[in-house]
């Protein structure tokens, strides 16, 4: 791995092995810092929001410093390899949508994936596999980002920077909770676990 990028390393020692979904997220973040002018975020200075739970996401947490817990990282289960990025100094933000990050297997491929997928691979298997991947990795960081993404500015509703709540106690489980996050259930505080098993009969 030494011939890639430093912080290419960096986001894989952090997600623990690389590959195209991960180097798909760090083109994205080098793609942002590049058209918002900024450096990694120190605390909230950045905030992300994601729209998949892919591997991408390391990347984006340590190239651009959004985390959830300083909360400038919002998820939304929408499906799509995009990711919108917006400063609050300034008020201005990019999104970068992948286009063109894949190209189609051949059908001995295909059914390499699903041997490694399924752990059924031989050792012959496991070793193409990967050499594929570090093929498809390699040329991902070759490619002008403009053939890999749809780029362009947006207007983003920065949302306020992370607030400390007061933490209650649920009377029915007896477990901390943030008090914005607590109910009422016959009276008593309850968490949402405990107020949802409740709604559901359970």
């Amino acid at each position: 791995m030494s011939h890639f990028p430093t912080d290419y390393q960096q986001a894989v020692d952090f997600h623990g092995h690389s590959c195209p979904g991960l180097t798909i997220g760090y083109l994205a973040a080098r793609i942002a810092l590049s058209r918002l002018k900024v450096e990694k975020a120190q605390d909230e200075e950045l905030v992300a929001i994601v729209e998949s739970d892919g591997c991408g996401i390391d990347a984006i947490q340590v190239l651009l410093g959004c985390t959830i817990g300083k909360g400038n990282l919002i998820y939304k289960d929408v499906g799509k390899q995009a990711y919108t990025v917006g400063n609050r100094r300034t008020g201005q933000a990019v999104r970068v949508v992948a286009q063109n990050t894949s190209a189609p297997l051949t059908a001995e491929q295909e059914a390499m994936r699903a041997a490694v997928f399924s752990g059924q691979a031989t050792a012959e298997q496991e070793t193409a596999w990967q050499q594929l991947q570090q093929e498809r990795i390699a040329k991902l960081l070759a490619t002008p980002p403009e053939a890999l993404f749809k780029i362009h500015e947006a207007k983003l509703k920065l949302p306020p920077e992370a607030k400390l709540f007061n933490s209650v106690t649920c009377e029915y489980c007896g477990e901390k909770v943030m008090e914005a996050r607590a109910r009422l259930r016959d009276g008593k505080i309850a968490c949402l676990a405990c107020t949802e098993d409740y709604s559901r009969g359970w």
